[in-house]
């Protein structure tokens, strides 16, 4: 079971392995905690307030895409946990009381283990403290997936908690081949950033750093790279054609990314570090 916070968290961070297990004949069920209502729209012709209005079921309509990409023969299933989108922190959104992040965190923790009762998974994929980046519906979700693991933990419970992970020192090489061939990132540091905005970028920088964990699992994924990028071509609203693996293509993302990778943060089972299976000691 993986846990995000909106559509197109769960093909950036565990697309691959989604994919990988549901081929193995492994149950892959992905929960979705928001229906990410307060995502930008990245193509300027759809960026309109009617499109705004229905971002939700927009939003939902490219979630089923991505998940039937990833896994044609339709084997990947989908819950919503049912909250909103929260937005960042400070604006209008984030003080919605719908909002994911505005909920008690007790009640999430209990709509997400009656799906982990439900489903009897034996390993829970989620994210680091900060989120992964510190939005604050990633950063809700891993505390929701981290108590739903703990309040279900028993014979027939989960077995393994991981974290997914980001590894940004791969980053340097993809930014030299996009700036070789011509390709404009949002990812690189604009070109006119002022010194309060270096420390800025810094600053944030150094706290996803702390708030990552060691890199225990490798998974490779190098065989559904094609599918992770017709998963992400999903997206149509949130991932532009510019993003740089949609823009170096498949190819690129096995040489830049050829592992999904993770922390392993609790085991009910004898393990050995480094793993290259999220289900290493469960078969």
């Amino acid at each position: 079971m993986t846990v995000h916070a909106h559509p197109d968290d769960e093909t950036i961070t565990t697309g691959g392995v989604m994919a990988r297990y549901a081929d193995e004949g492994l149950r892959v069920v992905c929960v979705t905690c928001t229906g990410g209502e307060l995502g930008e729209i990245v193509v300027p012709e759809m960026d309109t307030p009617e499109n705004h209005e229905r971002l939700g079921e927009i939003r939902a309509g490219e979630m089923a895409g991505a998940l039937a990409a990833l896994s044609p023969d339709g084997r990947i299933e989908h819950r919503w946990l049912g909250y909103r989108d929260s937005g960042m922190m400070g604006t209008e959104g984030n003080a919605d009381p719908r909002s994911f992040w505005q909920v008690d965190p007790a009640e999430a923790s209990a709509r997400l283990e009656s799906i982990v009762r439900e489903v009897e998974p034996d390993v829970i994929v989620g994210y680091n403290d900060f989120g992964g980046y510190g939005h604050p519906d990633h950063v809700r979700a891993a505390l929701v997936a981290k108590s739903a693991f703990e309040a279900t933990m028993g014979p027939s419970g989960p077995a393994k908690l991981y974290e997914s992970v980001l590894q940004w020192s791969r980053m340097e090489a993809v930014q030299a081949e996009l700036a070789e061939r011509g390709i404009e990132s949002s990812w690189a540091p604009k070109a006119d950033e002022t010194p309060e905005e270096r420390a800025e970028r810094e600053a944030f920088g150094t706290k996803m750093a702390a708030a990552t964990g060691p890199v225990t699992t490798l998974v490779d994924v190098t065989a559904y790279q094609d599918r992770k990028i017709a998963a992400l071509r999903a997206h149509v609203t949130q991932i532009s054609s510019t993003n740089p693996f949609l823009a170096l293509g498949a190819d690129a993302l096995r040489r830049y990314q050829p592992t999904e990778d993770f922390t392993l943060r609790v085991s009910r089972v004898g393990v050995r570090i480094p793993e290259s299976d999220l289900f290493a000691g469960l078969r």
